[in-house]
């Protein structure tokens, strides 16, 4: 990557790589937003929809600007599977502050940077249909890199969709490199963690960082194919699981196991650190967390 490509955001124009990423973050919210839409409107037998005549979600936009520079789009949709889903993007540039620079490879002189990505979360209505969180996203500085992932977090006994989703990504990861998997599969794990409680937040998935192997194009692909592999395992999780039968101790367990959610993205979530350092949209940060949730 050339001196002008890493410092395109410095100028407010984006350069060839930032922009291909940029407008792929965008697509694939697209693609998502389409998926889950259509979820919504093949539900017309789900339990809220017959009970509560509840009709098909839609997902609303907003767009926001950051004072530093660049700003982003939320997309939330509440419907009759979805309780809560948001699928954000962004693009923002700018300089980092003193004290959080030297958190950020490749920021430690002058703190300029350039981000772009998509982060998705969602909350289900139905206890048994799991919990989801994907992000991808490019980060320049002095240097550049992909990073992201996904996980799924079932509030009831999931092996069969647990299995689904690892078998996706798995597969996706085998595509690009033999050791991915097997290593964020590792990252996951160890990430997704809730110190304070010593249990993971869920089934696990992937999660990587820092990827730069030398190969941009390389790296570009297999980020593309982690968004599109979480896609497609997750839309087929909710089909298989939107229909089952759950009571109100369904549903309490699933507002309490909610709390751990909450716990992790505000103790220990890099993208919530990173959004609120960065000037972020605070809407857009906090979007991860549920619409209800109790402790017991």
């Amino acid at each position: 990557m050339d001196h002008v490509e890493k410092q395109g955001h410095l100028t407010g124009a984006l350069s060839g790589r930032s922009l291909r990423a940029a407008d792929w973050f965008q697509t694939l919210r697209d693609e998502i937003c389409a998926g889950f839409e259509a979820i919504e409107a093949e539900a017309d037998n789900t339990r809220l929809a017959i009970d509560n005549r509840m009709k098909a979600g839609k997902f609303e936009r907003q767009n926001w600007q950051r004072e530093g520079g660049g700003g982003g789009q939320i997309s939330v949709m509440k419907g009759r599977v979805f309780e809560k889903v948001g699928v954000n993007i962004s693009v923002v540039h700018g300089t980092f502050s003193e004290a959080f620079r030297e958190q950020i490879p490749g920021a430690e002189g002058d703190g300029s940077f350039w981000a772009g990505g998509i982060s998705l979360v969602a909350h289900p209505q139905n206890p048994f249909v799991p919990a989801a969180h994907m992000n991808t996203r490019f980060v320049v500085t002095s240097k550049a890199w992909f990073g992201g992932g996904g996980d799924l977090t079932p509030i009831m006994p999931a092996e069969k969709e647990a299995a689904v989703f690892h078998q996706g990504f798995q597969a996706c990861c085998d595509r690009h490199h033999p050791d991915y998997y097997t290593k964020y599969k590792k990252w996951c794990d160890e990430y997704f963690y809730l110190k304070h409680r010593d249990e993971p937040r869920g089934a696990g998935g992937i999660f990587y960082d820092y990827l730069d192997s030398g190969d941009w194009e390389a790296d570009f692909a297999f980020t593309r194919d982690v968004g599109q592999s979480f896609a497609n395992s997750y839309n087929r999780i909710v089909r298989d699981t939107m229909h089952h039968k759950w009571t109100e101790a369904d549903r309490h367990h699933q507002l309490v196991r909610r709390g751990r959610y909450v716990e992790f993205n505000l103790l220990y979530d890099r993208g919530t650190l990173f959004g609120l350092k960065t000037g972020g949209n605070i809407e857009a940060i906090l979007m991860s967390l549920p619409p209800e949730v109790r402790w017991p």
